[in-house]
């Protein structure tokens, strides 16, 4: 096994090692990799690759195991971003009321001017206009502002900080 220098924090406060970010660069390639194939593809044995596995989740590295769906396919392919402002001391009951809310896919604490970014996905324009609306009804939000999704520019991607990170050991 290679000697490394440690690189990164996660959660639990362990570092990510060359090894680590090698088999992470792995799985974000074919995130269906078994954990045979990942530990042949790096040239390390199945136990060590299994090992670090349930460490890298122990600390938090994997945000989610489940599979990111079409919500145009799901029959809503209208997107859109809502920006909106909320009064500070409800926050906590209306994230609660976002989350009742079927067609937010997403949402995000912001700083600056916008408390939130939330991300929804409708049927249609009208479909839109009053899921905004009962975003709006929420007790606490003050306003918002919505914008169209025309299209995904760049999807979510880590690849590119694996690399950074890895020219850091």
């Amino acid at each position: 096994m290679r000697t490394v220098a440690p690189l990164l924090m996660f959660r639990s406060m362990s570092k990510l090692d060359a090894v680590d970010l090698d088999l992470l660069r792995a799985l974000a390639a074919d995130p269906r990799a078994t954990v045979v194939a990942l530990a042949e593809k790096l040239g390390l044995s199945r136990n060590t690759v299994q090992a670090r596995m349930s460490r890298l989740e122990r600390g938090g590295v994997f945000l989610s195991y489940e599979r990111t769906l079409s919500a145009e396919a799901l029959g809503f392919p209208i997107e859109a971003f809502l920006q909106v402002t909320v009064r500070q001391a409800e926050l906590p009951a209306i994230r609660a009321e976002l989350a009742k809310v079927p067609e937010v896919l997403q949402a995000h604490g912001l700083s600056g001017q916008v408390d939130l970014l939330v991300r929804v996905a409708c049927r249609d324009t009208q479909h839109l206009f009053d899921t905004d609306a009962r975003i709006l009804a929420i007790e606490g939000v003050e306003r918002t502002e919505t914008s169209l999704v025309m299209g995904e520019v760049i999807g979510y991607r880590v690849g590119p900080l694996m690399q950074l990170a890895r020219e850091d050991i």
